[in-house]
């Protein structure tokens, strides 16, 4: 390998191939600190032209490549494997803004870009991009295509896919795809950059993208309202899009025991606790001042156990920091066994309902933090404790996952909403998803990787 690894340092430049332990520990680990990897090495190129190169060395010398964003995974799609043979290549580096074009309600940025630097971007040209995440301080445009990020503005804007007008790929063997354009139609056969959202990198690397902006909204309306049951919550939410439409921009729930670990690592910071809480906002255009009253107006027909209306941006801001932060709070709080699920909104009252029922007579006293986006059915489902005296959690992962997702596909749902399959749920999805659909994307890849050298190991 020191033939390989002298090249790629040629064409990308020493500073930019690490391979010391401790420059390369920051790569080796996911977020969740559940897979650890040892990779040859971590490269950096500095452009599209250093990509493709880089990616042509690696198929001569038969090296695989792991793309890595922001390493902000959840499911381990972005680790290296043990071996100490596959490359990390993250486009840290390539993270530049192409081009703007307002007029279009288009950016072009680079994949390294992180989500925030994009959202400012376009708030710096009066536009919104609207996808919104947690990690978007670090997290990067590329892996964000990379699992079809939603995150929660997807009732109103949807998820990347839909975010997304045009790519940039280098392919598996070192050409470029070059589809940037910025057009919202487009006949002229397959639409290709859909083959490499929510791919997780074992297509090919994605260097850039043309992503849809849209008006910067000048009027939220937010509040935390409680309600007694799921039930409630999506009788409110048809509500809430019965009489605001599109301006229902974000509508998140929140149950009694993620609030009680808000309580224990945030404590002070909940207003208040319902069995369930409501995160709703809406956004327009005019002023906060019309938009809140419209709310308050729609919320007198409604009977609330508690509720509170933000009446400045700080407020508004101090809400959304009780739901951003309960990622960050259930890694505080010890190993969870995760769900990113999800099922049509009307389907949300009978799986918690039953899901539930059915843990509970397999594990009494067993702790469900559930929290997400009842918005478009995508729940984050967590169980955070199963039995006394069970040392590892996971020992009852296979058992609990079975009980939940069989719940989810019998109510037409998946077990990956946003946060894709990575080393967490292959087997899974070959439980779950349709042999055909698995047999296609399995033809795809082979067309299209033959040697199997982008991001192996992983669930294609």
């Amino acid at each position: 390998m020191r033939d390989f690894l002298q090249a790629v340092a040629a064409l990308i430049g020493p500073a930019h191939l690490l391979t010391d332990a401790a420059d390369t520990a920051p790569y080796t680990l996911d977020w969740r600190r559940r897979y650890q990897g040892l990779p040859l090495a971590v490269a950096l190129p500095g452009s599209t032209a250093e990509a493709a190169e880089l990616v042509k060395l690696c198929r001569r010398h038969q090296v695989a490549i792991v793309p890595q964003g922001g390493n902000t995974s959840t499911c381990g799609a972005a680790t290296p494997d043990a071996s100490g043979r596959q490359l990390v290549v993250t486009m840290r580096r390539l993270r530049a803004v192409r081009r703007l074009d307002a007029d279009n309600n288009a950016i072009t940025v680079e994949a390294g870009a992180t989500l925030r630097e994009v959202q400012l971007a376009a708030e710096q040209a009066g536009r919104l991009f609207p996808l919104s995440l947690a990690s978007e301080g670090s997290c990067q445009i590329g892996g964000n295509l990379s699992t079809n990020a939603g995150g929660v503005a997807v009732l109103r804007y949807g998820t990347m896919r839909e975010l997304t007008l045009g790519l940039e790929v280098v392919l598996p063997d070192g050409r470029v795809l070059d589809a940037l354009a910025g057009l919202r139609k487009d006949t002229t056969g397959l639409d290709l950059k859909q083959w490499f959202i929510g791919a997780e990198g074992q297509l090919g690397l994605i260097t850039a993208a043309t992503l849809k902006l849209f008006p910067l909204p000048s009027a939220r309306a937010t509040a935390l309202i409680g309600v007694d049951d799921i039930e409630t919550a999506i009788r409110w939410l048809n509500g809430l899009r019965q009489r605001f439409d599109n301006r229902l921009t974000a509508f998140e729930v929140i149950e009694a025991d993620c609030q009680q670990a808000i309580a224990r690592h945030r404590p002070g910071q909940l207003p208040f606790t319902a069995p369930w809480l409501l995160l709703i906002e809406l956004s327009d255009g005019g002023d906060d001042a019309a938009l809140n009253e419209a709310l308050l107006d729609w919320l007198a027909g409604q009977t609330p156990r508690d509720g509170v209306v933000a009446q400045s941006e700080a407020e508004r801001r101090k809400l959304w920091l009780l739901r951003e932060e309960i990622s960050e709070i259930q890694k505080q709080d010890g190993p969870s066994i995760k769900h990113d699920i999800a099922v049509p909104t009307s389907a949300l009252p009978q799986l918690v309902r039953d899901c539930g029922a059915a843990l509970r007579q397999a594990y009494p006293g067993v702790r469900i933090v559930a929290f997400g986006h009842a918005g478009d059915g995508n729940l984050h489902y967590n169980i955070s404790y199963t039995r006394p005296g069970n040392v590892d959690l996971f020992d009852d992962e296979p058992a609990v996952n079975a009980i939940v997702y069989d719940h989810v596909y019998r109510l037409g749902g998946t077990l990956a909403a946003e946060h894709g399959i990575g080393q967490l749920k292959p087997q899974w999805l070959e439980r779950y998803k349709d042999p055909l659909a698995l047999e296609l994307m399995r033809t795809l890849k082979a067309a299209l990787d033959p040697e199997r050298l982008m991001n192996p190991g992983k669930w294609l």
